[in-house]
């Protein structure tokens, strides 16, 4: 996440301290402006863009880049929704403990994927069954 600096917590601070909890809500809340600021630009640029081209062509051509940016802001609905989910978890004192073995996920994981909901080793097992069964849970990415 851009303009902000990694935690670096204090000697004698616990793990989830207030502070480290107040500086991840921050980046959530920041990240999530950013994506719906994103989806405005999306819905200003398709109405702003929309148009019934003559040629065949150009129709398909706008068709493909609206379609690939719907693409886009649906994934970022998805992320959104765990950008709250996240955020309900520091609300509920929950952010930041492994959903399945309740280990701490760390800070350097939170740093870099703040809506992560498993530790390492319980997401590298997730990824694992996934490969072995083709199985895809996207609550836990």
């Amino acid at each position: 996440m851009h303009g902000f600096e990694p935690y670096q917590p204090g000697k004698s601070e616990g793990y989830m301290s207030a502070k480290q909890l107040e500086h991840f809500r921050q980046i959530l809340l920041t990240w999530k402006r950013q994506l719906m600021e994103e989806v405005d630009r999306t819905v200003h640029h398709m109405q702003d863009e929309a148009a019934n081209f003559p040629d065949p062509n150009d129709r398909a051509t706008q068709e493909s880049e609206f379609s690939l940016e719907l693409r886009t802001r649906d994934r970022e609905r998805k992320l959104l929704r765990k950008i709250d989910s996240a955020l309900q978890r520091i609300d509920d004192g929950e952010y930041g403990y492994c959903e399945e073995t309740g280990e701490e996920i760390g800070l350097r994981r939170l740093e870099a994927r703040p809506v992560a909901t498993l530790c390492l080793e319980a997401q590298e097992r997730r990824e694992l069954a996934e490969r072995q069964y083709g199985e895809r849970d996207d609550r836990y990415r």
